[in-house]
């Protein structure tokens, strides 16, 4: 099996109101979805209380255009902040 050798990077998102945002949020990554290697969503809950504010960590492998184009499209979201750091491999 041959691996390419694209870039990485390591995307982080944060919905203030992940109620008014996650449909949409989750429809910009299954768009993405082929450059999507790793995604971990966090957010705080209890039997009594469910946060508004949600963390998702992504590991995004593609060609810069790909990956800045995802970026773009979940930072016109309203209440959704997107920040970015590039891996060298």
């Amino acid at each position: 099996m041959e691996h390419s050798s694209q870039p990485c990077a390591v995307v982080s998102i944060i919905q203030k109101q992940r109620e008014k945002t996650a449909t949409r949020v989750q429809d910009i990554l299954t768009a993405f979805g082929c450059n999507i290697r790793v995604r971990l969503g966090l957010h705080e809950v209890s039997p009594d209380f469910c946060s508004p504010q949600g963390l998702i960590l992504l590991v995004v492998c593609g060609d810069e255009k790909q990956v800045s184009d995802m970026a773009s499209q979940l930072c016109a979201l309203p209440e959704v902040k997107v920040q970015r750091m590039t891996l060298d491999q």
